[in-house]
Order: structure tokens, then sequence, then C-alpha cells
């Protein structure tokens, strides 16, 4: 652990935000020099109203709305307070634990995007809106933060148990690189299980044909098996350097698993599969490629992951 980790957790004031504090709680581990911040967004009144206290016409409407503004403030501040609770509750000292009640400046994703360039180690928010590609607007805040966190780790926190073990899958992307690193520096030396996760797509999967006087002369089943060999040689050597960089941090060699899987259709889907059947409740990939809008709707593997594995918690690195 580092010495100064530091947790941006959104709190939109809803029961789900309740479950992903609990996450928190359950899952990261407790350091007396981890500092976590919950934050919250409040719009209010829109400033437009306002401008019409003074009005005689509008007096009642603007009273009605200030009522309002009060009993949502009121509520807010409550769930942040339960919010704090909750972590104090699972070990995290009061003093490490700061609420902020901002008011709305820039626009909620703009403002949150602020106060994540302020030397945060990650941000933590719940998936509101991020259940099925049919049921996401491009504006909503969930979308625009996970486009525009380029420079930090984001936790997006699903409804799977919080058990400690973790689906770490890499490729030798830099990205991926940078997940391995930020896995080991949070994690290590805390008792943790991890199992490193690769998914080789199969022949199928490549989406373009080769001209006829392309194609290589050997059968394509022995193409296949060759290439094959070849993919799983070049992943057995990535694993070796991801154990090692686990296993330098302070993760337990006998909690690391290795696995290879081959012939698949679609590598988040396998990703998102093993995580099911293996019984893992959290997922860490690289970010690579989603920064980009036209990255969202085109089908990167990190971003399939983030929205096909949707009881789950995705990092996203």
């Amino acid at each position: 652990m580092t010495l100064h980790n530091k947790m941006l957790i959104l709190v939109d004031g809803s029961e789900r935000t309740l479950q992903t504090v609990n996450y928190v709680k359950d899952f990261l581990p407790v350091d007396e020099t981890t500092r976590i911040v919950l934050f919250h967004v409040f719009s209010g009144m829109p400033e437009e109203y306002r401008d019409l206290a003074q009005e005689p016409t509008c007096v009642k409407v603007v009273d009605q709305l200030r009522k309002r503004e009060t009993q949502e403030k009121e509520k807010i501040r409550g769930c942040l307070d339960q919010a704090k609770n909750i972590l104090i509750s699972g070990g995290f000292p009061e003093r490490s634990i700061e609420i902020k009640f901002h008011r709305l400046e820039k626009g909620v994703a703009r403002d949150i995007i602020d106060e994540a360039k302020k030397g945060y180690t990650a941000v933590v928010m719940r998936r509101r809106g991020m259940g099925a590609l049919k049921n996401i607007m491009l504006g909503s805040v969930a979308v625009k933060l996970l486009q525009a966190l380029t420079f930090i780790p984001i936790l997006i926190v699903g409804q799977a148990p919080s058990v400690k073990k973790i689906l770490l899958a890499v490729d030798a992307s830099p990205a991926s690189m940078k997940a391995v690193e930020f896995v080991a520096s949070l994690l290590g030396g805390l008792g943790y299980a991890v199992c490193i996760f690769h998914a080789i797509p199969g022949l199928g999967a490549i989406h373009f044909d080769l001209s006829e006087g392309c194609r290589p002369e050997l059968p394509e089943a022995d193409v296949s098996d060759s290439c094959l060999e070849a993919f799983k040689i070049k992943v057995a050597r990535l694993f070796q350097d991801v154990k090692h960089r686990l296993i330098t941090s302070g993760f337990e060699s006998e909690k690391i698993s290795e696995k290879i899987i081959s012939g698949v259709r679609s590598r988040s889907d396998a990703i998102v599969k093993e995580a099911e059947d293996s019984g893992f409740g959290t997922i860490v990939v690289g970010r690579r490629g989603l920064s980009k809008v036209e990255a969202f709707f085109m089908g990167r593997v990190g971003h399939e992951v983030v929205y096909g594995g949707k009881k789950f918690t995705v990092w996203v690195v």
C-alpha cells in the first residue's frame, strides 16, 4: 500500500450509493494512511427560478422550490453521514473520512472531473445507467466520467458479493500493465486472491477475409493450431511478468492462479463468464481506448466488460 491513497467516492443519495460504500468497507483495505472523500454535487434550485424570487406571480412557486431544495439537501447530508458511519463501522478511522457537499458550478460531470484532478488514487462510483447499451444515453454522468477520467482508475461498483478475490484480465498493452501495478500497489501483502486471465480469440472472431493470393499454404486447422501454440507461449511469458509484479508487491504465490482460454468469439464475454463461473465479484481491466466516444460503441474489450458484466464491480485502469 502506498502512503497516500486517496479515494473519491461519489454519493448521489440513493440506496445503490450505500451499496457502493459497503463495497469499499468490505473489499478495500483499511489503512491508517488512506483518505476517503465522500463527494456530492448538489444542483439545488435552478438559477432561473432564483432570479424570479422578486416577481409577485412567482413567489409561491419559488417558495415551494426552496422547501423542496431544503428537503433534498437534508436527505443528501443524511446519506453522506450514513455513508461515513458505514466506513467507520468497517474500521476506517473517522479522521480519514471527509465529506464534501459541493454546490454545482460547471455541471455534475465537470465538477466531479475537476475534483478528481486533486491528487486522488481512484474514483469510486455506482453503475447508474450502465446496465445495457440500449439503456445508455450518451449524455449520462456515468458515461461522461468513463470517457473523461482517463488519468485515474475508476471503480464501477456492481451488486456481486464483495469476495476478496480478483479476476485480473490482462494483455500486453501499457494500460493492462498499469492495471496490474494498481492492483499490486493497492492490495499487495493483504491476503487477496487473484486470477490472471487471458482469452485468445478464435479465427472466427477475426473480422476480415484473406484474398486468394495471400492465403497460407497450410490447411486452416494447422494454421490455427500453430498460431494458438505461439499465442500461448507469448501469454505464458506475459503471465510470468504479471505474477512477478504481484509477488514483489506482497501477493502470496499460492493465492495467484492463472488461466488461458482459447477459441473465444468475444474476449469480453469470456471474461464475464469466467467471473460468473468462478465466483469473482471484482474484474480488473486496462482502459485501452476508452477515452474516445467511438470506442464506447465499437467494441473495445474493456468497454464491453463494463457494460456486459453489469452485476460485477469493474475496475477500469
